[in-house]
């Protein structure tokens, strides 16, 4: 990746409205062919072990390897590389400012200094169009390009009614939303929590499978797998002691939970008490990207909520059957039940179960969910996925 030395000042889509009063036919013929030579700066909070996180640096380092010049800006530290390897053509600014942990005037001076050291990445790196991703970068992204900065596309990743922002970020969301040229998000229904005001020209758009390119099959018929950071939001607990309930009639599977955050002591007291400290594993992160469906041979996710969770299709994509509450956002939309996958309730425990169970106990019906999976993992191919976002950039590009 080429480090850039700009600091802070701390240590399948759809259209809801026309382009700038243009038809959709008259920028299509305006945008001819692919601008090859656009300049595309994506901004984003950090660079570590999360999905927008890989979104971003599998659409960076696609862009990058088409010929585009391709910069990231984010808060991160010098010392915090990448979880997600970043191809060496794709300019990386670690602005240093990271949350403020102190009081409502230390939080404001910091979104200030944030927005500010933007403008000098802006400045800096002079990009065709800004691709933002999460709430608050969205609005700092937003005010950094002012009325004569680069046209920003902003995009919300995460199930909008079970996030809370305090009064004066939903007052800047809405100010600065109506200014983005493109909204874009993962699923109609996330979409349509936001008034149509503030998602203009919304786009859906769901996120490229990434899987490892060398990775292999150590799969050795046993193991349940899940993914993600030791967060309320993940409910580890939940599939903890859906595991716990067949535990004895599955004796030779074990239960295997990649991650970490804040609930792992919780996770750990629960395991003790239920006698499973050797059937359930809390190994951490994996030492590379996508590393854990090399030894999964189920997949289960049982968050409350989600926006786009990534681990479903990486794992569909890697042929394995997967078990999931049907929660909101994104699961739903890639999951038949019954073909590619199970779908239970969200929060029904005795239900999460039952289908582990019916899965565990059936390879028949294993293998055919995988079947299944795999087939319906391949409309999320990288290339696909990207091309409608570069589509996103050329219209913008088009309409200036």
């Amino acid at each position: 990746m080429n480090e850039r030395a700009v600091k802070g000042t701390g240590n399948q889509g759809y259209w809801e409205s026309g382009i700038l009063g243009m038809e959709l036919t008259s920028i299509d013929s305006a945008i001819g062919h692919r601008r090859k030579d656009a300049r595309v700066l994506f901004v984003l909070p950090s660079l570590g072990a999360g999905g927008s996180e890989r979104v971003v640096t599998t659409l960076a380092n696609h862009m990058a390897k088409q010929g585009r010049q391709v910069g990231i800006a984010n808060f991160d530290g010098p010392a915090d590389n990448p979880f997600y390897p970043l191809a060496p053509e794709v300019a990386l600014y670690r602005l240093d400012l990271p949350a403020s942990r102190g009081g409502l005037l230390d939080q404001l001076g910091q979104t200030a200094r944030r927005i500010q050291a933007l403008k000098r990445v802006y400045r800096d790196f002079q990009p065709d169009a800004v691709i933002s991703f999460l709430t608050k970068a969205n609005i700092m992204a937003l005010l950094a390009a002012g009325r004569k900065g680069p046209p920003v596309i902003i995009s919300e990743r995460n199930n909008p009614t079970l996030q809370s922002f305090n009064a004066l970020w939903r007052a800047a969301r809405a100010y600065t939303y109506p200014k983005a040229f493109s909204f874009v998000t993962m699923t109609r229904g996330a979409a349509e929590y936001y008034p149509e005001r503030q998602r203009p020209r919304t786009r859906i758009i769901p996120n490229p499978v990434n899987l490892p390119e060398d990775w292999q099959d150590r799969r050795e018929g046993n193991t349940i797998t899940a993914v993600g950071r030791l967060t309320d939001q993940k409910q580890f607990h939940l599939l903890i002691e859906a595991f716990a309930r067949i535990a004895e009639a599955f004796a030779d599977w074990n239960l295997v939970i990649w991650g970490e955050g804040e609930r792992r002591a919780d996770l750990e007291k629960q395991r003790a008490r239920l006698g499973l400290d050797d059937r359930i594993a809390l190994p951490g992160l994996t030492e590379r990207p996508g590393q854990w469906v090399e030894t999964a041979d189920v997949f289960a996710l049982s968050s409350a909520y989600e926006g786009w969770p990534n681990v479903i299709v990486e794992a569909m994509a890697a042929r394995l059957p997967v078990v999931s509450f049907d929660c909101e956002h994104g699961v739903a939309d890639m999951i038949e039940d019954g073909v590619s996958g199970c779908l239970v309730p969200q929060g029904n425990v005795s239900a999460l179960a039952d289908a582990l169970a019916s899965v565990l106990g059936d390879p028949t019906l294993r293998h055919r969910l995988a079947d299944g999976a795999l087939e319906a993992s391949a409309r999320y191919d990288t290339d696909t996925i990207a091309n409608q976002w570069i589509e996103i950039v050329d219209e913008a590009l088009a309409a200036r």
